[in-house]
């Protein structure tokens, strides 16, 4: 028996004599001659042929993965994004020198022998008896090739790269027979072009493109040759001959490649010496590679799409399928991103807003009638580093976002709008005093009712003092009244409410259903800027509500062939008439004309929107739109905890933060940038009786007077099927002036205790 050493295993010499004898093997079994089996050796052979007739006859080949670069709607690059960096070109676009190079140092018998080199082994293995070890290897570059398909199925599996890579009889054995298959089918010129397109050349580079890229800044076809023997001689030790870190292994590596290749004649010894005196002369890109390398501050967007691949069934039944798709990579996106539109979002949220404040802000825009999403962008990053983040808080949970923050007032036409569906008149008054209990009972869906309690009942008011009713629509509208609007909800009832929000693609953030309570009159259930964006959209096409979309088209290229994806289209369908829709459009013109919002108006540009500050001043807001876009400008503090009292934003002090003097004027430079040069379009009138005038104060809901106003709180606790409650929302500067008494859930909120109640 052989000596074994003292861990169990057999010897450097004894191992490549093992190892090279079923190539030894293989290589008889291609010649079709027969060797004498003899000794170990032999018997290695003998148990390895049964192994080697077992194995299937075809060799799954995967699609190499490539990078997948995403594009603006204009055709402009945002990012490259990809799990290994490569570009696959055809041989004809590969500098000859380069597949000269590869074959000489490789396999420089690569175009006389077959799958398996019979003198090369033998030669290895005679080398490597001499030496004790082993010190010289024979594989063929179609092996290498085979080895390296193993290696592209594993993907990025650890256990899986382990047994693609692993030194034993069995994988070899596989080797050796897809070898000899990928001979047969492929031929020479097309193994060389997969070695060259899917071998590793180091610093996160694979195939020679992106190599040529990485190294030297130009394309593997331009590559001169002492750059194409640098090339070749990475593959054999990418991290030992690294020119980056190890400027003097590599040239050493480069040289003995130079050597090779006029010893067998490639090149003259006069061009090999030339060659080996040039420098190195690296021009070294760096890796770019992820949505943090998007440009125009689109990486939240980028990072959308990606999330909308990797969720969107239309890519693959199953999460693992679109993974799978999406980590080969070779996708071209074109996205909806208007490079105008996201270049004015990101220009005016970086003038009034800066990255190292206490608070952000967060901006989409939405194009009504076809769902596309535009804009998006915040004030911190898309990074690692402080004052960064990975949180897009522009969207939904789900989509890569956080928790939401409460709209407050700006959910106010969502109610309006289902008030008016349901008949109400457009000049409707309300009595809407200073400060009242929430009306009760109040109905809510399936026949169930809320009801305020009667020894402790939860109460509201206005902002101001000075706003008492009555009001009409329009002017509670434009004031943000939140008496006025608890009244309606509670007249109308919460269920038409909640399935208006539904129509309009209304949903909390975290994906929870909207509570039936009325305090959702008041905006205190947690939203995100896409979403309130795009139910605003609705409003300025006429009550047609669009999905968002932020994908048009996706190529798919797999080796030679390009070939389409389906992708998720916009959905759209009625959600109010055009009448509803036409009336809002007039309330929230007022908004912005003689409102609480008219810091964010376009001068002679039609547009309207609506101002939001939630309880406590966590959250301030202006949602807005013209007939052809549609945006959402929030700003706070993503961890709920900063309120926005005396406070300084984008170097300028407030001692009260309003939705109409933050996020308006943000709102009002975004879009105006965003719709310069673009048609001016009107909005469909309608007439709205007036209601008797009446001489009052004019407080002005989010952004007036501040003397001491007190809106709506959250925590929407229940009695009789009871709920846990939400964070406060509701008016322009609440501070709770109620009690919930024990026995009711609270929320965990920051907004204060909010509007109790319970079902009967």
């Amino acid at each position: 028996m052989p000596k074994k050493r003292s861990g169990g295993g057999l010897s450097p010499t004894q191992q490549a004599a093992k190892f090279l004898g079923v190539s030894v093997l293989a290589g008889a079994v291609l010649a079709g001659i027969a060797l004498p089996a003899v000794g170990a050796l032999g018997l290695a052979a003998k148990g390895s042929v049964e192994s080697f007739d077992e194995l299937p006859a075809n060799m799954k080949t995967p699609p190499l993965s490539q990078r997948t670069t995403i594009l603006d709607a204009d055709g402009g690059q945002i990012a490259t994004v990809y799990s290994r960096d490569r570009t696959v070109v055809p041989l004809k676009d590969i500098s000859p020198y380069l597949q000269k190079a590869i074959v000489a140092i490789e396999d420089s018998r690569f175009y006389q022998h077959g799958a398996v080199d019979l003198k090369g082994v033998l030669r290895a293995l005679n080398k490597n008896a001499q030496t004790g070890g082993v010190s010289e290897g024979a594989s063929t570059l179609t092996q290498q090739y085979v080895k390296n398909v193993f290696i592209e199925e594993a993907g990025d599996d650890p256990t899986k790269v382990a047994q693609a890579t692993q030194q034993t009889i069995g994988r070899k054995i596989r080797e050796l027979k897809y070898a000899i298959q990928v001979e047969e089918e492929l031929g020479k010129k097309k193994i060389l072009e997969n070695y060259l397109n899917i071998t590793f050349f180091g610093q996160q580079a694979y195939g020679v493109e992106a190599a040529a890229q990485r190294y030297f800044s130009k394309s593997a076809k331009d590559l001169s040759v002492e750059q194409a023997a640098l090339l070749a001689g990475i593959v054999q030790s990418p991290s030992r001959y690294d020119p980056v870190n190890d400027e003097a292994e590599a040239t050493k590596r480069r040289n003995t490649v130079l050597q090779r290749m006029a010893a067998v004649g490639d090149i003259s010894r006069a061009q090999a010496a030339d060659a080996m005196k040039a420098p190195l002369g690296l021009k070294v890109s760096k890796p770019k590679n992820g949505c943090i390398t998007a440009v125009k501050g689109a990486g939240f967007f980028c990072d959308y799409v990606r999330e909308v691949f990797l969720t969107d069934p239309v890519f693959g039944k199953t999460k693992e399928r679109r993974a799978k798709i999406w980590n080969q990579g070779g996708l071209t996106i074109r996205t909806t991103m208007d490079p105008q539109s996201q270049n004015a979002a990101q220009r005016s949220i970086k003038d009034h807003v800066y990255k190292s404040d206490e608070v952000a802000t967060a901006a989409s825009i939405v194009q009504p009638g076809t769902g596309k999403i535009l804009a998006m962008g915040q004030s911190r990053p898309y990074g690692f580093k402080k004052n960064e983040t990975q949180i897009n808080l522009s969207v939904d949970q789900s989509m890569g976002g956080g928790m939401g923050y409460q709209p407050g007032s700006t959910f106010k036409p969502i109610v309006a709008a289902a008030a008016l569906e349901d008949g109400m008149p457009a000049n409707k008054t309300y009595p809407s005093p200073y400060q009242m209990a929430y009306p009760s009972p109040v109905s809510a869906c399936d026949g169930k009712r809320w009801v305020n309690d009667p020894n402790s009942p939860a109460k509201l008011q206005n902002e101001n003092s000075s706003e008492v009713g009555p009001y009409d629509m329009r002017e509670a509208t434009a004031k943000s009244v939140n008496t006025y609007y608890v009244q309606m909800i509670s007249d109308i009832g919460i269920c038409p409410v909640t399935t208006m929000a539904k129509k309009m693609g209304v949903v909390r953030a975290d994906g929870d259903k909207m509570p039936q309570v009325p305090s959702i009159a008041l905006g205190t259930q947690e939203m995100s800027p896409l979403t309130m964006a795009n139910a605003y959209a609705t409003f300025a096409s006429r009550g047609m509500h669009c999905t968002p979309i932020a994908i048009e088209s996706v190529n798919r290229r797999v080796g030679d062939k390009t070939t389409s994806l389906e992708v998720p289209k916009s959905t759209c369908s009625r959600a109010m008439s055009e009448n509803t829709a036409d009336t809002i459009n007039a309330l929230l013109k007022g908004v912005v004309e003689d409102g609480t919002g008219t810091k964010a108006g376009l001068g002679s540009r039609p547009s309207a929107g609506k101002t939001g500050t939630t309880d406590e001043r966590y959250a301030a807001w202006f949602v807005g739109y013209t007939p052809n876009m549609a945006g959402a400008v929030w700003v706070g503090d993503p961890a709920h905890k900063r309120k926005m009292s005396g406070i300084t934003i984008g170097g300028r002090s407030y001692g009260k933060v309003f939705g109409g003097e933050v996020p308006g004027p943000i709102w009002r430079d975004m879009m105006s940038g965003a719709l310069e040069g673009k048609p001016v379009e009107n909005f469909n009138s309608v007439h709205i009786p007036d209601s008797k005038p009446r001489d009052r104060g004019d407080g002005d809901g989010d952004g007036g007077r501040d003397d001491g106003g007190n809106g709506d709180g959250g925590n929407d606790g229940f009695i009789g099927g009871l709920v846990g409650g939400n964070n406060g929302g509701g008016g322009d500067e609440p501070t709770p002036s109620f009690s919930i008494p024990e026995g009711f859930i609270r929320g965990q909120g920051n907004g204060g205790n909010g509007n109790g109640g319970r079902f009967g």
